[in-house]
């Protein structure tokens, strides 16, 4: 098939140590299950009743990734299945995981998502927001959630140097947070950003995990 072609020439380009989460939205589970078959093991869904429908009919090692914009509403649909949550933008959604995962004993993987881009349609902490979030003394009561790094989504543009701009300031970001609120943490370790458009220029600038959908699944 065309597209555990495309899996294996973009796995070849990617680094040693830069994970890749394939974008599954809007494809079938058989779709996901022929890349999974060819040994691709980590997918991202943006919505959450797409990702719960399509979890149990695929196999149960699968990490799925929810990367989408989270409704706090919704959160207790993925909380039981979801590996990783790159999409953390406020407190309180983040407590509303933290609520959620200690109903059901389980601890829940989080990135906290950065506002990096110039459009103010995406979603995002600055880092005001994200310090006020971390100094907090309701924080370390969260028990129930382990932040693992950052993610954050560049401008949709073909300025490049926009992009590594923007990269390498979430990159900034991460190291101010490692050496302030996470030195003694080794989970927190993820540089999520890099998409189809940008990927090249976010492994430039330090990603460890890209979220890939539309170039693997273009027909040719």
């Amino acid at each position: 098939m065309i597209i555990q072609m495309n899996l294996q020439n973009l796995i070849h380009e990617i680094p040693t140590g830069v994970k890749l989460v394939v974008v599954s939205k809007t494809q079938p589970v058989q779709t996901i299950r022929a890349l999974y078959d060819s040994g691709q093991r980590m997918f991202g869904e943006n919505k959450v009743q797409e990702l719960v429908a399509k979890q149990p009919q695929l196999p149960g090692d699968i990490e799925w990734h929810f990367i989408g914009h989270l409704q706090r509403n919704k959160v207790k649909f993925i909380a039981p299945v979801t590996s990783l949550i790159h999409s953390i933008d406020s407190f309180k959604l983040l407590k509303d995981v933290n609520k959620e995962a200690e109903k059901i004993c389980r601890k829940v993987n989080c990135l906290l998502q950065f506002h990096i881009a110039s459009e103010e349609t995406k979603f995002g902490l600055d880092w005001e927001e994200a310090v006020s979030m971390l100094a907090s003394p309701e924080y370390p009561e969260l028990k129930f959630v382990n932040i693992c790094g950052v993610m954050g989504m560049a401008t949709f543009t073909e300025n490049q140097e926009r992009v590594r701009q923007e990269f390498s300031h979430l990159h900034t970001v991460f190291q101010r947070l490692k050496e302030t609120y996470f030195k003694e943490s080794p989970d927190f370790k993820e540089l999520s950003m890099g998409m189809t458009n940008d990927y090249l220029v976010a492994i430039e600038e330090g990603s460890t995990m890209l979220r890939i959908g539309s170039m693997i699944f273009r027909p040719g």
